[in-house]
């Protein structure tokens, strides 16, 4: 199919309907004619409730939930016949289980070589150069961690913080147009989760990375990014950029997560 450019957005979802057991008594209409614009290099907070649609908007920019009818679009490319492994070409996810986006039986170097060669055709060769794993040592003395001194080190016997801070850097490590954080520090300990943010801010920065952050922790989604979208039922309620967002506090967030729950009966 043609490509067909939309605006000058990095993410353009048009016109999504997403319905959820349709026609049973357990029918949940999440998106009705939803619309919305990620320019490039904005770095876009969500928060919501839960069954607000904020995982289901990440989902269905990744390809693992197919909108009912819409359009999807990425830097100007119709994506919605390509499959989820398509989109991860250009797409970066961190989860929210640490256990997840890293492979465990294998040893850190063998993990950033496999994210290393993302996209890339494997041959037959001798594995890894040592400029590689130069370049490797470099890239993890960032996390101050300590973890540049245990290429060999299976992934699994690292602790969440340690796993998600990695799993954030193999996930940067090739060109990506979109950096998409999934709850990415809500299973950590609070010293974990300020290191992986400070280590997310360092790496979106440094790139320009165009990111998508789906978090609960209110002050994490004040204090980063230029952009906050705060989701109710499928709908943005506050959709605030630049001074805007600078301009909000976690009161004000609280405030309308109040009053959501006097209008749902909670």
């Amino acid at each position: 199919m043609q490509t067909q450019l939309k605006s000058d957005s990095m993410v353009s979802l048009q016109n999504i309907y997403k319905t959820f057991s349709p026609d049973s008594v357990s029918e949940v209409v999440l998106f009705s004619d939803f619309h919305l614009d990620i320019l490039p290099g904005q770095f876009v907070s969500v928060v919501g409730s839960n069954g607000s649609g904020k995982t289901t908007l990440l989902n269905m920019i990744c390809g693992s939930v197919i909108p009912d009818s819409g359009q999807i679009f990425l830097k100007g490319q119709e994506i919605g016949a390509m499959k989820e492994y398509q989109r991860a070409r250009s797409i970066g996810r961190v989860f929210q289980d640490p256990s997840k986006g890293t492979c465990p039986e294998l040893t850190i170097l063998e993990n950033m070589a496999l994210a290393d060669n993302k996209g890339a055709f494997y041959g037959l060769s001798r594995g890894v150069s040592r400029r590689r794993m130069d370049e490797y040592r470099t890239q993890l003395e960032r996390l101050e961690l300590g973890l540049e001194d245990k290429l060999s080190v299976a992934v699994g016997s690292l602790s969440g913080g340690q796993r998600q801070a990695l799993a954030l850097l193999i996930s940067t490590m090739t060109p990506i147009d979109l950096l998409i954080l999934d709850e990415h520090t809500a299973a950590l300990d609070p010293r974990s989760s300020e290191n992986v943010m400070r280590l997310t801010e360092e790496i979106v920065t440094e790139k320009g990375l165009t990111t998508l952050m789906v978090t609960h922790n209110l002050k994490y989604s004040i204090q980063y990014g230029n952009r906050l979208l705060m989701m109710h039922q499928g709908h943005a309620l506050i959709d605030a950029a630049d001074e805007a967002k600078v301009a909000l506090s976690t009161d004000d967030l609280l405030e309308q997560f109040n009053q959501i729950s006097l209008e749902v009966g909670n």
